[in-house]
């Protein structure tokens, strides 16, 4: 018993040598950033928001990519999640609020945030300048079935993933969810709901994971002037456009795994299909992927 204690007092003072160490590299960084640009200005947060599996690396490569035009930090200031991975367990909704209020100017983050009217007024504040990525919920089930069982053997769904007997029944469980734990994981449609209203406010640029796929330009371009709007620095946009697309780097994402889109007609059986119509065809209309539950 002493034996453990002292084990987790240790493991204790690892991770908050850590927490020290990262937070120091950032600050430092940071300063290096504003003298390199020889800027004193204060500039907007920038924050990347996401749903859960739906090109949340990506969307920070992107972010980080303004440090390469304007002093910001060359990395995250931190990540925020709605779950512990591990646990599953669900955060209280003022750690959020907290998480927003220690963020401060020229700080570059990134978050799964759910869209609560406290959280929003404060995002939407002059503030942040605030992204919110989402994709094809059919394509996020997919994407959700080969992270928990191959890729995160911590997460909090892992195990008992691994004891379905094949790829088909993971996939409805991501689509239809989990009411046989005390962990929450409900269906995908209300998995979505608590990211919604995030597309109600024209201060958060929405983007669809797929026009950073097949319309790469474009979206980028939107995502510049979305920032430039908050941040009105005599930079070229030409430059600032090369910065972005150069930052994208699929191999240094650790959950990236094919980055292709409708991937999903790949893996859903007819089953999948109903079930899928059944708990989020409105969802789909709702976020412009199909126009009716005919498909």
């Amino acid at each position: 018993m002493r034996r453990a204690r002292i084990h987790k007092l240790w493991l204790n003072i690892r991770m908050a040598f850590k927490a020290t160490l990262r937070s120091f590299v950032y600050q430092t960084e940071k300063q290096i950033q504003k003298l390199r640009f020889g800027s004193r200005a204060s500039l907007p947060i920038l924050l990347g928001i996401s749903f859960p599996k739906s090109g949340t690396h990506l969307l920070d490569q992107i972010l980080l990519g303004f440090s390469k035009v304007a002093p910001y930090p060359k990395r995250l200031h931190s990540f925020y999640a709605e779950y512990a991975g591990a646990s599953g367990e669900k955060r209280a909704p003022e750690q959020a609020l907290a998480w927003l209020d220690a963020l401060q100017p020229n700080d570059l983050a990134s978050a799964h945030l759910f869209a609560r009217p406290a959280v929003v007024e404060k995002v939407c504040s002059p503030k942040f300048v605030p992204y919110f990525i989402f994709r094809d919920p059919r394509d996020v089930v997919v994407s959700h079935v080969f992270y928990v069982t191959e890729m995160e053997a911590r997460h909090a769904h892992h195990a008992y993933y691994q004891t379905l007997p094949d790829f088909d029944a993971r996939l409805t469980v991501s689509i239809l969810g989990r009411t046989d734990t005390e962990i929450e994981f409900p269906n995908i449609a209300e998995r979505f709901a608590p990211y919604l209203d995030w597309l109600k406010h024209k201060e958060v640029l929405a983007i669809h994971f797929e026009d950073l796929i097949h319309q790469r330009a474009e979206t980028l371009t939107q995502m510049m002037e979305h920032w430039l709007a908050k941040t009105p620095l005599p930079t070229s946009r030409q430059l600032i456009l090369a910065s972005l697309e150069a930052a994208i780097n699929p191999t240094k994402s650790p959950t990236f795994r094919s980055g292709k889109t409708g991937e999903w007609q790949k893996y859903f059986k007819a089953e999948h299909k109903k079930l899928f119509k059944q708990v989020a065809g409105d969802l789909l209309v709702k976020l412009g992927y199909e126009k009716d539950n005919h498909w």
